[in-house]
């Protein structure tokens, strides 16, 4: 996508405090694993690192993993900026292998959707059973279905402003829709800029798989190697899936079997 390679306008508006839901993925292993805490934490479809920082920052081994030449390059900027040592992979999220396994996996703010079939879910959650220790878990973070779903797509839009640059992301400019066979829908996006006074305006598009819990766990299954364990609707351990205002996001935990 033509978006996330313009990684500085995205960071305007996406760089943000994230210890909130770096606590709630700690939180979240140890409920699930009953130990301490990660020693080692894998951020798949990291984009700028966001989350692999706030964990190297709390000294926890972090390991990002973006398919984005122009996002990884600005990961490292900020890891350098902040003398932080973190490894970041340029890889698939379908096939990758780690050289050593993490305790924690995670993927963030609806980065699974960019897989479209069932192989690549299957494909991506095997990836990741490997990727784990025993007893290891996986956190999903995808938007909530009241949100956004085969009734109703949504408007979403995005905006930030830093150092003289302006920047919004106005997501689903066509009112798309999931189809019902696959669903996948075709959505198109803009990014508008100022930067300095120079106007940027990105035009782009974006395949999307939605997914519901069902889904989710009949796919874990089949990986061989993850089950879910758990439904959250927020970054908080407390709060369950459900239809109430609190629950915000959808938020699956699958635990690495064996």
């Amino acid at each position: 996508m033509n978006l996330y390679q313009r990684a500085i306008y995205y960071d305007v508006i996406f760089d943000r405090d994230v210890s909130r839901e770096a606590d709630f993925i700690t939180q979240a292993y140890q409920h699930y694993s009953g130990k301490a805490g990660p020693a080692a934490v894998l951020d798949l479809a990291c984009g700028p690192g966001y989350h692999a920082l706030e964990f190297a920052r709390r000294g926890i081994a972090a390991t990002g993993l973006d398919l984005g030449k122009e996002m990884l390059t600005l990961a490292r900027e900020k890891a350098a900026a902040q003398g932080l040592q973190v490894q970041w992979i340029e890889g698939d999220m379908r096939s990758f292998a780690l050289e050593r396994p993490v305790d924690a996996a995670f993927i963030m703010f609806d980065g699974l959707d960019a897989l479209l079939s069932n192989d690549d879910l299957v494909n991506h959650l095997h990836a990741v059973g490997r990727a784990l220790n025993p007893g290891g878990v996986y956190l999903i973070d995808l938007t909530h279905p009241r949100d956004c779903s085969f009734q109703g797509y949504g408007s979403f839009h995005y905006h930030g402003r830093r150092d003289g640059v302006e920047a919004e992301i106005r997501w689903a400019t066509n009112s798309p829709h999931f189809d019902l066979v696959t669903g996948v829908a075709e959505t198109e996006l803009e990014l508008h800029v100022n930067d300095q006074g120079r106007e940027i305006v990105v035009k782009d598009r974006a395949r999307e798989r939605l997914l519901l819990p069902q889904e989710i766990r009949l796919l874990a299954e089949k990986s061989g190697l993850l089950q879910v364990v758990g439904w959250h609707g927020d970054y908080d351990v407390r709060q369950p899936l459900d239809n109430s205002q609190a629950s915000r996001r959808m938020i699956a935990v699958l635990h690495r079997v064996g």
